[in-house]
């Protein structure tokens, strides 16, 4: 059934799918800088800067590597982010623009698989560090036999963090950038004086010890940082955007995004070098349990409230992420409202959670792995959006093209799908997976000494192929001006019927 372009509601968003009309459409591009922040502003954004070292270079060379491949994916987002305010459209319903109604439900299944999974993986992860927490306080209660948290204090924070989470993502849009906003200034804090304790164990004498990389290892770096980063967020990037008003500048969402998204990552990055550059045991140690290592050295005093403002900024990542989840159900075509394709994905990512936490102590490695995978595609399909925007420009962002055929829109254009799909193959060809299993289907176009070097190990098989998939997308649209159906010359009339769900 059609989601109706209604009127916010005093409690619950009713927009879905639709364009948001114009009378609702509000405020400036620094709000998103709060929403993307909170996001990203997590204790793991160090680990992420022990990953980018781990490849072979120096401390500089590291941070300059991560910072270039965060600023570069961060404000590739941005960018994404100008078809918000231009549509009013959620990020995985203008792509039906590029890949037709029905083509579009072959990249959005693929993007709603990622960003269920990685909430799963979220949900987890903050329903034990809430758990080591009160293992730490009430040992007596709440510790197994190793000291971690037992069943009891998982089940406790999971229950917690899943009612927050689904609570916020219900209301909607205008819940969730109040919420956002005190979670950035919140998590802002608390990490600075985080950064201050940290200081203390970096043994700067030893940063320059590291030689440098070569030039193909900092190359690796940079994409390393790009997908670890900014190409995940390529799927749901104007979703937020989207209650702009329609002529707000380009310059504004995409800075304001970019920065929400590269500062924090940028600032932990750099401690993350830091520490492992100064002392590898406990880099080490950081790139396999960040969060316990590094509590681990705070004094009572502060581990108590940071503890809690890591599983806040967990949960902020979460709110986003179901929210998006919610509109990618609705993009797919399942016929319910925002609030009930909301509450379907809370209810998966519950359930897969509680397998994860309480059911499996082995699946997660193999889960994560074979979502990493899936970023192939979205860089993919990323690359070809990011290409038919300027198409859409052309047309004057004519939002009557992401309807069904006979309604101004096409059922597929085969044009970005075969981009999609050539380009998709290739990048999976080109990458490698720290699964056995998955290790065996992937890689295919690599040798053993490329697997092992920093082809392998940085997956730049995910830049190449969305490279290859913009490049192919332009060639055939725009060099080739191929003009079948769905690719109009010129703007094609505009008729009223709703954006259907």
């Amino acid at each position: 059934m059609s989601e109706a372009p209604t009127t916010t509601g005093p409690t619950v968003e009713r927009n879905g799918v639709n364009p948001v009309p114009d009378e609702e459409r509000r405020g400036t591009p620094r709000g998103l800088f709060a929403i993307w922040f909170s996001w990203n502003v997590s204790i793991l954004g160090i680990s992420y800067g022990i990953f980018v070292f781990g490849l072979g270079l120096s401390a500089w060379q590291a941070i300059l590597a991560g910072v270039l491949g965060y600023l570069v994916s961060s404000a590739l987002v941005g960018i994404i982010a100008v078809g918000g305010p231009r549509t009013g459209l959620p990020t995985l319903t203008q792509t039906r623009i590029a890949f037709g109604f029905h083509g579009n439900k072959f990249p959005t299944f693929f993007a709603y698989l990622s960003n269920l999974g990685w909430k799963i993986t979220i949900i987890t992860l903050a329903s034990t560090s809430g758990a080591k927490l009160f293992a730490r306080l009430w040992p007596s209660a709440f510790a197994d036999g190793k000291g971690e948290g037992n069943v009891l204090a998982i089940v406790l924070w999971y229950v917690v963090v899943l009612a927050t989470t689904m609570t916020v993502a219900v209301f909607g849009h205008q819940l969730i950038l109040k919420v956002e906003n005190w979670i950035a200034w919140l998590t802002a804090v608390m990490t600075l004086v985080f950064i201050g304790l940290i200081l203390p164990h970096i043994h700067w004498s030893k940063l320059g010890s590291a030689p440098n990389g070569s030039f193909v290892t900092f190359i690796g770096g940079v994409v390393l940082a790009m997908t670890i980063v900014g190409l995940g967020f390529l799927n749901y990037g104007g979703d937020f955007a989207r209650y702009l008003p329609r002529k707000t500048g380009a310059r504004g969402v995409i800075s304001w995004t970019a920065g929400g998204i590269s500062l924090p990552v940028v600032v932990l990055l750099v401690l993350g070098v830091l520490l492992v550059a100064s002392d590898p045991a406990l880099g080490a140690q950081t790139a396999s349990d960040p969060i316990g290592a590094l509590t681990n050295l705070l004094p009572l005093w502060f581990f108590i409230p940071f503890t809690i403002v890591i599983v806040i900024s967990l949960i902020a990542a979460a709110i986003t992420g179901l929210y998006s989840s919610g509109l990618a159900l609705l993009a797919l075509g399942v016929p319910l409202s925002r609030a009930g394709t909301t509450a379907i994905n809370m209810v998966v990512i519950s359930l897969g959670a509680f397998y994860l936490l309480f059911i499996s102590d082995s699946f997660l490695a193999t889960f994560q792995a074979f979502l990493a995978l899936i970023s192939v595609v979205m860089g993919t399909m990323g690359g070809i959006v990011l290409l038919d925007f300027i198409r859409q420009r052309r047309l004057d962002w004519n939002v009557d093209l992401a309807k069904r055929e006979g309604e101004g829109g096409r059922s597929g254009r085969w044009t970005a799908l075969v981009s999609l799909g050539v380009a998709s193959v290739i990048g999976l060809g080109l990458v490698t997976s720290s699964d056995p299993n998955i290790a065996k289907v992937v890689g295919f176009f690599l040798s053993d000494s490329a697997k092992k070097g920093v082809i392998g190990s940085t997956n730049i098989g995910v830049v190449i192929a969305m490279v290859i998939g913009a490049a192919l997308y332009a060639f055939l649209t725009f060099a080739l001006k191929i003009t079948l159906p769905g690719q109009y010359a010129s703007a094609p009339p505009r008729v009223t019927e709703k954006v259907a769900s």
